[in-house]
């Protein structure tokens, strides 16, 4: 790999390459961020952790929208591979987690900051140029948890829950929509799955956790500040 940087020039479009592993959310993102503005342009996409360090390495973006869970590794797995050889890319996390210790993993990988599903196109757009120009940008509730991890507590990894640790991503991401009230065919939607898949996932929560119905279930999420 080169570590060739990729400083941006006054006037000039941030480049920006999309990292996720869904396809449909990859390719409306583009069409938003192309369309709303000319300070931004989309020099690449992948799907996996392998096509993202590939990709980032051919392309050489300013800006690397990044997903936290992937099949293949995630968004940490693609900062430890690229950030030792091009250290001027700049990494703005972008995931429908908003778990803490999903914050802390990727801005101890090197992120320059951490933005949810949620952000509306136009402030992605914003969040995208502020971290291209050197800015730190979080959505409001995620602030808090980097606060906790690199002022309060220098040095020291996240809390341990053996609860929550049984839980997959994919499950967490499940059971955090589910306590904030969506509905099956919500989350389904949102997350890129079928109703079959978000039943499955709740069915799997209810078991590992030894709960027994939806209200306990947000309850339980909302005590491990997941929601």
């Amino acid at each position: 790999m080169s570590a060739e940087g990729s400083s941006r020039q006054a006037g000039e479009p941030v480049t920006v390459f999309l990292v996720d592993d869904h396809g449909l959310f990859r390719a409306g993102a583009r069409a938003e961020l192309e369309s709303l503005s000319d300070d931004v342009t989309v020099v690449g996409e992948a799907g996996s952790v392998r096509e993202a360090v590939a990709g980032i390495v051919r392309t050489k973006p300013q800006v690397v929208l990044l997903d936290v869970h992937m099949p293949d590794g995630g968004g940490a797995e693609v900062l430890r591979q690229i950030r030792p050889e091009l250290p001027d890319v700049v990494f703005l996390a972008l995931s429908v987690s908003d778990a803490a210790e999903d914050v802390i993993a990727v801005i101890r990988g090197g992120a320059r900051g951490y933005v949810t599903k949620t952000i509306s196109s136009r402030d992605l757009v914003r969040a995208i140029i502020r971290v291209a120009d050197g800015d730190a940008v979080f959505s409001p509730r995620l602030a808090g948890f980097v606060l906790d991890a690199f002022a309060d507590r220098p040095g020291a990894p996240p809390i341990s829950d053996p609860e929550l640790d049984l839980l997959t991503p994919r499950e967490r991401d499940v059971l955090r929509l589910l306590a904030r009230g969506y509905a099956y065919k919500e989350i389904a939607s949102e997350l890129f799955i079928s109703i079959k898949t978000v039943e499955t996932h709740v069915s799997s929560v209810l078991r590992k956790t030894q709960l027994s119905n939806r209200y306990e279930l947000s309850r339980w999420a909302s005590d491990r500040r997941l929601v």
